[in-house]
């Protein structure tokens, strides 16, 4: 029996029919003729006849995980339909489409992670999703990851987050608190057997299972649910704590001091290191390694960040109808979902496909994952990143102690959200440090800040630089929520420059092209 929506696409496509056939345009009583016609024999065709053409198109972007299985499905829909599906080939999908909605050229549905779309509902590019009487057949965590301001803007179809593994021939039995970790690490360490205790992956998201072991957090919550952007935890006692934990392990050695994602996984993948916190994006290597490993729940009551990834319908589009139809018809479905948990081994937020799914480190995931905080999908996260980041950074190098780098990071946050750099345009790059700058790669830095010119353009500079290769972008407000690259475009490539010998740089933005000239001499 047909759904609501099946009914509904079926109506849909025959008032397309009906609105071809009528030309779309009034009509008007034909006059009448002053004779009738001779008739005449119609003349023998001189081809085969042609199949009609499809009554709509439903355009998608997808990456090239999604995009063969989404694409598989245009015979099906062509069939059941007379509905042209187009699947195009995305990297950057979030980006493109927040340039190409407002102009009306983009596409009627994206596949793109939850929290990249706080952004896009606020700038209204997104409309609301109706699963009907599917919805009780969603994951609800999943569900409630893209509900924004108390509204669904998506079908979720995976959900995805952080593990903790170790290695079953070093470690028989995974440790439950982190002193526990560094009393076995430490043992294997002065036997020879490691190099180091733990493997560390990254600053932010991936040791967040750290920081929430200690109490640790990024943005509290209002009493309606929502995320509170003026409860920042970037300096809570407990993200500190967490710091100190990673710097001291540093310090002392039982950390490696590089956290490059690949190279750590390699630690683990060649038995240097009895543990890891992975996601399941990092599985199939994993498996490939022959490693002996375990999945099991982070220690000390750590919990991770997890994510929720859906398919979102571009508000602009003259399909919405259509594509919502698409969606409750081809997508929610046991077959198709399936397929998208086989590429992308995450688990399926569609509960008839979780169901069909018998993978014991799947399910290891989901137990690692229960008690997991879905990325804050607010633009205030935009802010967060890189600061969070150099703090963390700056506490694990020594160059500041955990309270005053985590303190500090905080406060360029906070100043961030309150707007404190609005209207300012930056030029951070790998130049700053030798500009006055804390470090490198700050949006916030005073002394780089651009002042616009009596010929309207930015300028900044010049700024004296030791020979070598550099790379720069503008960014504005003081954070990385709206910058330019190459082109002038939006979230594009660094800018390259390089010095054969010491000397100067300036920078010159065009804020109506966006484009940055670099003047080196």
């Amino acid at each position: 029996m047909k759904t609501k929506f099946s009914l509904l696409l079926s109506l849909l496509l025959i008032s397309a029919f009906v609105l071809a056939a009528c030309g779309g345009g009034a009509t008007t009583e034909a006059p009448a003729p002053t004779k009738a016609p001779e008739p005449t024999k119609a003349p023998e065709p001189t081809q085969e006849p042609t199949a009609a053409a499809p009554a709509g198109t439903l355009r998608i972007w997808a990456d090239d995980t999604r995009a063969p299985i989404l694409q598989d499905l245009a015979d099906e829909v062509l069939a059941a339909y007379n509905l042209e599906l187009v699947v195009e080939l995305k990297s950057n999908i979030a980006d493109d489409f927040k340039t190409a909605a407002p102009l009306g050229e983009g596409p009627d549905i994206i596949v793109i992670p939850h929290d990249q779309a706080g952004t896009l509902v606020a700038n209204g590019l997104l409309a609301e999703v109706d699963l009907g009487d599917k919805a009780a057949d969603f994951a609800p965590v999943a569900l409630q990851a893209c509900t924004f301001d108390g509204k669904l803007y998506c079908m979720p179809y995976a959900t995805e987050n952080l593990a903790f593994f170790y290695n079953k021939d070093l470690v028989p039995t995974p440790p439950t608190t982190w002193d526990e970790v560094l009393e076995m690490g430490r043992a294997l360490k002065e036997a020879g057997k490691v190099d180091y205790v733990m493997a560390v992956t990254g600053t932010t998201y991936d040791a967040y299972p750290i920081f929430t072991s200690f109490g640790g957090y990024i943005f509290g919550k209002l009493p309606n649910g929502d995320w509170n952007p003026e409860d920042l935890g970037v300096d809570s006692p407990g993200m500190i704590e967490g710091v100190k934990w990673l710097a001291d392990g540093v310090k002392n050695g039982d950390l490696p001091a590089d956290w490059d994602w690949a190279n750590n996984h390699a630690l683990f993948e060649t038995g240097k290191v009895p543990f890891i916190m992975a996601g399941p994006w990092a599985l199939s290597r994993i498996r490939e390694s022959g490693v002996p490993y375990a999945i099991t729940n982070f220690p000390s009551g750590g919990y991770p960040f997890a994510g929720t990834q859906g398919f979102f319908i571009n508000a602009q589009s003259e399909n919405v109808l259509l594509a919502q139809a698409f969606l409750n018809e081809f997508i929610a479905t046991e077959d198709v979902m399936l397929k998208l948990y086989e590429v992308g081994q995450r688990a399926p937020a569609y509960l008839p496909a979780l169901e069909k799914i018998d993978d014991p480190d799947l399910k290891a995931f989901a137990e690692a994952g229960k008690n997991a905080t879905m990325m804050p999908a607010i633009p205030a996260m935009g802010s967060v990143w890189g600061n969070w980041n150099d703090g963390v950074v700056l506490a694990r190098d020594g160059k500041q102690d955990p309270e005053t780098a985590m303190k500090e990071a905080a406060a360029k946050i906070r100043a961030i959200i309150a707007n404190k750099y609005a209207g300012m345009i930056n030029v951070p790059g790998s130049y700053q440090a030798q500009a006055g700058c804390p470090g490198d790669w700050q949006p916030d830095c005073e002394a780089t800040f651009m002042t616009k010119g009596e010929d309207g353009l930015y300028h900044s500079g010049p700024f004296n630089l030791k020979a070598g290769d550099y790379e720069a972008k503008v960014a504005l407000d003081g954070g990385w929520t709206l910058n330019y690259g190459v082109d002038g475009k939006e979230n594009g490539d660094n800018y390259k420059f390089s010095l054969t010998a010491d000397g100067t740089v300036e920078f010159v933005f065009n804020p109506e092209t966006k484009l940055l000239e670099i003047i080196v001499k």
